[in-house]
């Protein structure tokens, strides 16, 4: 059976609902902080096209293509008419698997149709994350006995989530007060009120003057706004006593903060320095990290920030009370006793070697996630781990089932886990917004440090449990939500040894990890030694690991990790990548059934990456039918690609007994194939760029008829080779031409320029789309970057005015093209000797033919679209000015020549 995947999928819808709504995955991701955020759009299209079959009928065809389109416009839109047709292309029975999970986007898109779905992650966290939003929600709790606190709600039960919901609700309240309780004595009030947090600074002693004083990279409380006059602080020393305080103060800052660009002997000084409130020496990045990193830094309370009864934020010293607190914490930390023999109360897990680019607070000094907090934040969540542990064994003491007890102590666990996103130093505090803190994952998947930070308060307010916990609620409200479905299965392991018997699914729908864009274990370590504490009763086996230093397990984590510093030991290397993920693949192919498909979700900008996923996938036993793109990513960045376009591939088992092929033929086969499906893409309205990607599909299938492909010597050919010619025939299908002219019938050079403006115009690029449009050229990609110079964190069309190139008779069209048009301000005459010094006829075909086109293709307010129409407009003045040029040549080479004789003659 072909599966509608690898003949369409529905790239457009994807692409409009990845970025807003249901499709976005927004509500999804704010149920449990992760790293990776794969749309639903994505994750829905990609299990149906690879459930339903693709019918040899037209109509047929367009019947699901008009129902798969109507399935992308809602979570469960044309849900019952998907199960009917589902269950009609798989009569026997109906599974997928992920096993890379995650969070679980993917096979959430297969427990909401219903259909058996089964999750695997090698994370502890991401088991835990996709537990909580593919299975736990799906589950009928209603016959499970009330809370042993709270008010009794069973009669106010209307559908078995309500049962969850009310639960959830019930159990965040009383952990809030117990926890309040539990800190009672180390967060006083204010004027009868619980503050709102309170802001804190680390200091260093000067190394000129000696006294210690705070580093500060921002004096801004609160912004003006209308009728509000803004907020702010400073720091007054006083050197002679060696005190300072902060003094809030009205309207912006006045003052430079402490942390700030310096300038030394006019020169400005690298990195942010430390500027001495006494002395005002200067420390710069150097030396106040290194002070960091010998442990001289000391933790200083800085302000408090109340919440008034208009709910505005305000500022104040802080309280003698609050002080002493402060150091009452730091004894009661002390005395905190063991959650177990092997989990002592502060997080003694240390920071692996060489992840200074991952763990930002290991660059100033962290040696153990324990050094993350000052001590009364760490007071704060060893306490609310106890709680709810305390609790898990209240509700499993009044009979509650395990599964239960489980899901409700799972879903505190989330609250926790977001709470630490604004619960470290580095959780900074903002002023945009309004006031609030700020998130430690600022670059997704890397931990940030900061010199000040906002600890969040035990009362109301961002950062707090009351805020985080309604957060969490208001998602669950979302999702659960006319649920519908069943659970899914999920399980923690390795994708490189599946439990399950060959055969096992119908599909295998996955987004595997990106090669080194993120390192999930090792950005989740701080949520894994904190979960450990909260769940080391009620889901022992999260705390097992076999990690050196306490953290999850990394020996089989399939990714290129990134490392700064010293790590002699690191493992996880682009061989170890390359071969795990083909035994992945191999796993995949193993549990398909031969009916399915092993559909795979990735996207990267480099075609070097491109080049080892398809070694993989080819190691693996995997031939590649379909690949569609979408814009799935425009929303934020991935790691270091920042892309923006993902492709969705099926795959099939390789067929036994293929027979070898030549390249020549080949080639011509991807070349027909690509031609017989281009109609197809054209009336599906896929844009010509997605289109160059979606030619990857039919090309690895063209080469996976083969067992290998021969080249005319007898040599195997690399795969990758017939990527860029499935582009080069994308360009050929399309029969491009320019003002008549075929594109083909133009020098290299200028076919490649007139072809990316055919693309994207003037809009700027990454740099990858440039390394693969010169290889579909069979273009060294130094003969055409000065075309497309680095501009707005990617590349962009050169301008005339940035053209530079000299004139002669061996320039491409496209340059005496440009340089006509950065002429054309300065009159004909001087596009007389443009077009004199190319040697080109006035009435040369293609170099007007090329023109034409770049003034219709740029946008018309694009000074170059101005340029080359009044290049047009002036065709017969620059033929005459240059028939002047060529004439006064002719005139001073005849005069010339005269001379010479002449000279020999004397």
């Amino acid at each position: 059976m072909t599966r509608m995947i690898e003949r369409w999928f529905p790239s457009a819808e994807v692409s409009a609902n990845s970025d807003k709504g249901w499709g976005s995955g927004n509500s999804e991701i704010s149920l449990f902080m992760w790293f990776a955020k794969r749309p639903t759009a994505q994750a829905k299209a990609a299990t149906i096209c690879s459930l339903l079959p693709w019918p040899d009928d037209p109509a047929e065809q367009k019947r699901l293509q008009d129902l798969v389109r109507k399935a992308m416009k809602g979570r469960y839109a044309a849900w019952s008419e998907l199960q009917s047709e589902i269950k009609k292309a798989n009569p026997e029975s109906t599974t997928t698997l992920d096993p890379f999970s995650g969070r679980g986007m993917i096979p959430l898109e297969s427990a909401r149709l219903g259909v058996r779905a089964f999750a695997v992650d090698y994370s502890p966290v991401a088991v835990l994350a996709s537990h909580l939003l593919t299975s736990a929600p799906f589950e009928d709790w209603s016959e499970e006995p009330e809370l042993p606190f709270g008010e009794e709600r069973s009669h106010m039960l209307a559908s078995p989530t309500d049962r969850l919901l009310g639960d959830l609700a019930t159990l965040f309240k009383e952990i809030q007060a117990r926890h309040a309780s539990a800190m009672r004595d180390f967060y006083p009030r204010h004027n009868g009120e619980l503050p709102w947090g309170y802001l804190w600074a680390v200091t260093i002693p000067c190394q000129e003057c000696s006294q210690r004083f705070p580093l500060i990279g921002s004096y801004e409380l609160m912004p003006g706004r209308g009728d509000r006059e803004a907020v702010s602080f400073y720091i007054d020393a006083d050197r002679a006593s060696g005190t300072w305080e902060a003094v809030v103060t009205s309207g912006k800052p006045t003052r430079s903060p402490t942390l700030t660009n310096a300038v030394v002997n006019g020169k400005k000084v690298a990195g942010k320095s430390a500027i001495c409130v006494y002395c005002s020496h200067v420390h710069p990045l150097a030396v106040h990290r290194r002070l960091l990193q010998e442990g001289l830094g000391q933790d200083a309370l800085v302000l408090a920030a109340d919440i008034d009864a208009r709910s505005r934020k305000t500022f104040r010293k802080p309280t003698t009370a609050e002080k002493d607190a402060v150091m009452a914490a730091s004894r009661a930390l002390a005395d905190e006793s063991a959650f177990s023999p092997f989990l002592p109360a502060i997080p003694d897990e240390e920071i692996a070697p060489g992840n200074n680019n991952i763990i930002g607070p290991s660059i100033y000094g962290a040696k153990t996630y324990g050094d993350f907090m000052i001590d009364r934040q760490t007071l704060s969540y060893v306490r609310l781990a106890r709680i709810i542990n305390e609790l898990g064994d209240e509700l499993t003491a009044v009979g509650l089932s395990r599964d239960y007890v489980r899901a409700l102590t799972g879903y505190a666990t989330a609250v926790v886990v977001k709470k630490l996103r604004r619960s470290t130093r580095g959780a900074r505090f903002q002023s945009s917004g309004g006031a609030r803190v700020g998130d430690l994952f600022v670059n997704e998947g890397s931990i940030t440090f900061s010199h000040d930070f906002f600890e969040a308060g035990i009362g109301d307010g961002p950062g707090t449990w009351m805020s985080i916990s309604e957060n969490v609620l208001t998602a669950c409200r979302n999702l659960f939500s006319g649920l519908r479905g069943a659970p899914a299965s999920v399980q923690r392991g390795t994708a490189t040894s599946l439990p399950f018997v060959a055969k096992t699914f119908t599909a295998v729908v996955t987004d595997p990890p990106y090669d080194q864009m993120i390192a999930y274990a090792d950005a989740s370590d701080l949520f894994y030694v904190w979960v450990k504490r909260c769940l080391h009763n009620t889901w022992p086996e999260l705390a097992i690991t076999a990690d050196p230093h306490g953290g999850q397990d990394k020996s089989q984590e399939i990714i290129v990790k990134r490392v700064r510093g010293a790590a002699p030991n690191e493992h996880r290397t682009r061989e170890h990548y390359d071969t795990l993920i083909a035994e992945a693949f191999a796993q995949m192919r193993q549990v398909v059934r031969d009916d399915g498909v092993v559909t795979i979700v990735f996207g990267h900008g480099e075609p070097e990456v491109w080049q080892r996923l398809l070694h993989s996938i080819e190691r693996a036993g995997l031939v590649m039918t379909g690949s569609w793109p979408a814009n799935t990513e425009s929303g934020g960045q991935q790691g270091k690609a920042n892309i923006e376009t993902t492709l969705t591939m099926a795959c099939r088992p390789a067929p036994a007994g293929r027979p070898a092929g030549r390249k020549g033929t080949v080639e011509a086969e991807i070349m027909a194939e690509v031609k017989r499906r281009y109609p197809d893409w054209e009336r599906w309205g896929l844009a010509p760029a997605d289109m160059l990607m979606a030619a990857a599909g039919p090309a690895m299938e063209v080469v996976g008829r083969y067992s290998k492909v021969l080249d005319a010597k007898g040599e195997p050919v690399d795969i990758y080779t017939f990527l860029p010619l499935a582009r080069a025939a994308v360009q050929d299908a399309m029969a491009v031409t320019i003002n008549h002219e075929p594109l083909a019938a133009f020098d290299a050079r200028t076919r490649f320029a007139l072809w990316w403006i055919r693309l994207y115009g003037r809009q700027p690029q990454a740099k990858s789309e440039l390394r693969w449009q010169a290889l579909a050229s069979s273009l060294d990609l130094v003969l055409v970057r000065d075309l497309v110079p680095d501009a707005d964190k990617g590349v962009r069309f050169i301008t005339s005015h940035e053209y530079s190139g000299k004139i002669n008779g061996d320039s491409a069209v496209i340059d005496v093209a440009l340089a006509l048009a950065a002429a054309s301000e300065e009159g004909l005459q001087a596009m007389g000797q443009v077009l004199a010094a190319s040697g080109r006829a006035t009435d040369d075909t293609y170099l007007w033919s090329a023109i034409q086109f770049l003034a219709d293709r740029l946008p018309d307010n694009d000074l170059d679209s101005i340029a080359f129409t009044r290049v047009l407009r002036t065709r017969v003045g620059i033929g005459n000015a240059a028939e002047a040029v060529a004439m006064s040549n002719r005139e001073e080479a005849r005069r010339q020549e005269i001379d010479d004789a002449q000279l020999r003659l004397i």
